[in-house]
Formats: structure tokens, C-alpha cells, sequence
């Protein structure tokens, strides 16, 4: 029986819009991230992400096939990987040692150990279980976490990240699920009158000529935001938008500010 569900469990590999290496980098799965397999090509393999509802092609070498009943454990955000930019995890039956990343969603440990299909881990160092309750106190820490990453199309690590990757990959570390893309994210979240109501972990959202969202990032304060542009950076923002002083012009222009917590 052909199996309908996989995991990645390599600690980063590029999701892609067609199946060709040569093809654009649309995302990336992290170790422990499921999926919906919706096609099996000789090479390739369509998927749609359980995490984000994303989809693309994934290199059939870089992923195993899991059952639905492991699927469904594997999909909730329990315990994940904190903020420090590699976590090293062995396998038991050969010593290998896999360097995960900040943000890795990690199936249910015992005394450090833990499975992923048929293959038995232990990881060095603690896990983390997301709380929400910390959301205000610590997101403009674990923001600054990703500072001066540089921006990568489809990246969600501290080694290239794009803007939506990391307000998604920050969020996460609380158990906020938010959506892949900004546009996707902008349609999530409550609505604020002002900027000046923003307060830290509040999401901007930006626009283009065309009035299509294009940028987001994540509010410090009511005149501050971070986020991924060129690298992960801090600048002023108002009602216009985004200033970048070294630039001494506004590269982005506010559309909205919303709440999710």
C-alpha cells in the first residue's frame, strides 16, 4: 500500500515549485516536519506541508514515509528546538550526528531519546515546549535571535531566511502557527487601527504599486520593526512605512498592522 504521509528527516532541505533542482526554492522542511504526499514522480515528490498547508516538490531521497497514525503525532507542535543555532542529534545505531536547527519541531523524547519512523535519536541539550503566555515578554528576544541572517527566497533558518520565513520561524518558538507567506499571514490575526497601537510581536504588513502585500515584519515597538530585507535587520517605521537610514529613503509602505496574541 503506497504510504500518504512522510517526514523530513534531514535537518534542511528545499521545498521546490517544480521538481528540478534547478527549479526555485519556494520553502524549506525542517527535521520532523509532515507532510500530505500528493504525487510520487521517479525523482521527485509533490507534497502539501501539515505545518503551513504549503506546497511544492521535495527530492524523494530527502524524506521517509510515515503511517497516518504517525502523521498525526508528528503534527502537533509539542517540544521544539530553542534558540541556538545548531542542536546536535546522534543515531543510536550508527553514531551519525545530525545538526538541527533553531525552531525543529522534536517528536516526544524519553530520557533525550527519541524515534522518527524506524530510527531511534538522542539529542544533546533541552527541548523546549512552546508557551504562548511568553509571547509578549520574549518575541522581540527570540526576533533577535535571526539578527543579520541573511535573506534567502525560501529560507526559514538562521542561515538565510526570507520575511515571512521568519516571522513564521519566530512565532513558532510560542506556538503561534501562522500561514508560509506574507500575503497569507496578512489574512490571519486582528486588525489595528494605528500604528501607534502596535506593541511588541504585532505584524506589519507592506504593499506594492499594485497594492499586493509583498513584506512583513515584526513590530519592537511603535517605531521599531525588524525584519528580513537584504539581512535580518532593526529599522525605524511610521505611518509611511519603513525608513532605511542607511538608505535615507522609505523602502517599504505600510498597508496594515495585525494582533495575534
Amino acid at each position: 500500500m503506497n504510504q500518504q504521509f512522510g517526514v523530513c528527516n534531514l535537518a534542511l532541505v528545499p521545498l521546490r515549485t517544480d521538481p528540478s533542482d534547478k527549479s526555485e526554492m519556494c520553502s524549506q522542511l525542517l527535521f520532523g516536519e509532515v507532510f500530505r504526499i500528493l504525487e510520487v514522480g521517479e525523482k521527485w515528490t509533490k507534497v502539501l506541508t501539515s505545518y503551513d498547508d504549503y506546497e511544492g516538490w521535495i527530492d524523494n531521497k530527502q524524506y521517509i514515509g510515515i503511517s497516518d497514525t504517525a502523521h498525526a503525532g508528528l503534527s502537533n507542535l509539542n517540544t521544539i528546538l530553542g534558540l541556538s543555532a545548531i542542536h546536535a542529534v546522534f543515531k543510536t545505531d550508527t553514531s551519525e550526528v545530525l545538526n538541527l536547527l533553531a525552531g525543529t519541531i522534536i517528536p516526544h523524547t524519553v530520557d533525550n531519546y527519541f524515534y522518527l519512523g524506524e530510527t531511534r535519536y538522542k539529542i544533546e541539550g533541552q527541548v523546549r515546549r512552546p508557551n504562548i503566555n511568553e509571547f509578549r515578554s520574549s518575541v522581540a528576544e527570540a526576533a533577535m535571535f535571526y539578527m543579520n541572517a541573511p535573506y534567502l527566497w525560501g529560507g526559514r533558518s538562521v542561515f538565510g531566511i526570507d520575511c515571512s520565513g521568519f516571522t513564521q520561524m519566530v512565532f513558532r518558538q510560542f506556538g503561534i502557527r501562522i500561514k508560509r507567506d506574507a500575503w497569507q499571514q496578512a489574512e490571519q490575526g486582528q486588525l489595528l487601527g494605528f500604528i501607534q497601537e502596535a506593541r511588541a510581536g504585532d505584524l506589519a504588513f507592506f504593499d506594492n504599486d499594485e497594492g499586493r502585500i509583498t513584506h512583513v515584519g515584526i513590530m519592537l515597538d511603535n517605531g521599531r520593526i525588524i525584519h528580513a530585507s537584504g539581512r535580518v535587520r532593526v529599522d525605524p517605521i511610521d505611518t509611511q512605512g519603513i525608513f532605511n537610514q542607511e538608505l535615507n529613503k522609505y523602502t517599504h509602505k505600510l498597508r496594515i498592522v495585525k494582533r495575534f496574541n
